[in-house]
């Protein structure tokens, strides 16, 4: 199986991908996460997915665009329903990129996160296979989140502080 994944940062595609190279499949990565802000995060979570490529020989492209503009035209006044939006833009990004180097399936790193919107995340992946007619591949990879973080300190990788946008950031830190 050839496999297109999306790759949030390179903590959360650790774990899965130790996973799915088991299996033996083909993996390649996708790196393009316009909802992430500051730029400095932005950078610092590129940065760590291009030493993770290097150390594990990974395959990956990278769609290098901050897109904070856009991200805010399209979840002010909804914030409660940016995950939601956040996740569609990534996913549908990727599966038109599955299709377009001729994958059998894409996926993402966002399913080993406890702290994501899991059944949401399955339900846009879903909706994005039957849009494209390229399989969405998915597992549980929530058991191995902190098998990640450790490999993760390990490897001596950037570890973020929260999931990614302005807003998970202000949440974060209590506000």
């Amino acid at each position: 199986m050839k496999l297109l994944m999306h790759i949030c940062c390179a903590n959360c595609a650790l774990y899965p991908l130790t996973v799915i190279r088991q299996k033996g499949i083909d993996v390649k990565g996708l790196w393009f996460n316009p909802n992430i802000h500051p730029y400095t995060e932005y950078k610092s979570r590129l940065d760590a997915l291009k030493k993770l490529e290097a150390l594990w020989v990974l395959n990956v492209e990278y769609i290098d665009y901050y897109g904070l503009k856009e991200y805010l035209r399209n979840v002010v006044g909804n914030e409660d329903n940016r995950c939601e939006y956040c996740y569609t833009v990534r996913l549908e990004e990727t599966a038109k990129k599955a299709r377009e180097i001729n994958a059998d399936a894409f996926t993402t790193s966002l399913l080993v996160s406890p702290y994501q919107k899991f059944d949401m995340i399955i339900d846009i992946g879903r909706m994005m296979q039957d849009r494209y007619s390229i399989e969405f591949y998915f597992e549980d990879y929530r058991k191995g989140f902190n098998d990640g973080r450790r490999m993760s300190k390990e490897l001596e990788l950037y570890r973020q502080k929260y999931c990614g946008c302005i807003y998970s950031e202000m949440e974060r830190y209590g506000y």
